[in-house]
C-alpha cells in the first residue's frame, strides 16, 4: 500500500513530554498504522554534502540545552535500518554514516506517533550546498519509497522566527499568518514552484523564514505528491506569534 508523506511542525522540544500537539501526532499514528520504515528530513541535521544514518540502533540525540531533566532523560529506541539507508543511497547518492542518530526534530514527534518505537527510522541530512530547487529535485528521487511501504517525512516549521517569539503566547503576527496561509494554499493547489521560490509567497516572507533550515524539510514532503493525493493539515496553530506548528499529510 502506498504510504503518505508527512510534514511535522515540531516546535519546542517540550512537546515531547505531551500536550495538544502530541495528542494530534498520536492520532495521526493510529490513522496511518505501521509503515515498513520512515525516512525523516529534520531541520536539525545540516551537513556539507548529503548523509543518511545507517546504524542498526541509532542514538537518541539531545541537541538542546536548558530544558527539564525529564526531557534530557528521554530515549526513543527506534531501530535504524541499514537496508533502508542503502536504498536511500541508491536513490540519492547519500553517504551512509553512523556519526548521527535521531535528533529532537525526529524523536520528539515520533515518540508520540509510534510510542512503541517499533518502526525503523533513518534520517536524511539537509545538504547545505543545495539551493531550494535542488532540494526539491533531490526529494523527487525519493518518490519510489512510498510504494515500498516507507513514509517520507519532514520535520521543521513553516514559520520559525525565534527572535519574534512571545514567551507568554498571544496572537500570531500578521506576517506569520499570511505566510502560513500562503504555504497551505500552495500545497493544496500543488504549486511546488511557489513553495521553492518561497520569498515570493507572501509580503515580508523573510520574517517567517529568517533562515531556511526549518522550511526546507517541507519541500521533501511536497515533492512526494502524486496525482490523486489529498492534502490535509493538522496542528494548524501559530505558537507564540511566530512559530508555526502546522503539519501536512499528503496521501
Amino acid at each position: 500500500m502506498r504510504q503518505p508523506a508527512i510534514f511535522f511542525g515540531h516546535g519546542s522540544p517540550m512537546n515531547a513530554l505531551g500536550g495538544p500537539y502530541a495528542d494530534a501526532w498520536s492520532a495521526l499514528g493510529r490513522a496511518v498504522g505501521k509503515p515498513a520504515g520512515v525516512v525523516m528530513v529534520s531541520a536539525h541535521w545540516e551537513t556539507d554534502g548529503l548523509g543518511v544514518t545507517a546504524q542498526e540502533k541509532p542514538e537518541t540525540i539531545h541537541d538542546f540545552g536548558n530544558f527539564p531533566e525529564a526531557l534530557h532523560a528521554m530515549q526513543y529506541p527506534a531501530p535504524g535500518s541499514p537496508a533502508l539507508a542503502a536504498r536511500v543511497l541508491q536513490l540519492t547518492g547519500a553517504v551512509q554514516t553512523q556519526q548521527w542518530g535521531l535528533d529532537h526534530g525526529t524523536w520528539s514527534v515520533l515518540t508520540h506517533v509510534w510510542p512503541e518505537a517499533d518502526v525503523p527510522v533513518v534520517q536524511l541530512s539537509l545538504n547545505r550546498r543545495l539551493s531550494a530547487r535542488q532540494h526539491h529535485e533531490l526529494a523527487l528521487s525519493l518518490r519510489p519509497l512510498r510504494d515500498e511501504g516507507v513514509i517520507v517525512a519532514g520535520s521543521g516549521d513553516f514559520v520559525h522566527n525565534l527572535r519574534a517569539w512571545k514567551r507568554d503566547g498571544g496572537e500570531a503576527y500578521g506576517w506569520a499568518s499570511q505566510f502560513n496561509d500562503a504555504v497551505k494554499a500552495a500545497l493544496v493547489r500543488g504549486d511546488d514552484n511557489a513553495l521553492i521560490d518561497w520569498v515570493g509567497l507572501a509580503e515580508q516572507a523573510q520574517l517567517s523564514v529568517p533562515t531556511d533550515e526549518h522550511y526546507l524539510p517541507l519541500l521533501y514532503v511536497a515533492a512526494q505528491r502524486q496525482p490523486g493525493d489529498d492534502v490535509s493539515f493538522f496542528n494548524d496553530v501559530i505558537e507564540g506569534g511566530s512559530i508555526s506548528m502546522t503539519g501536512v499529510r499528503i496521501g
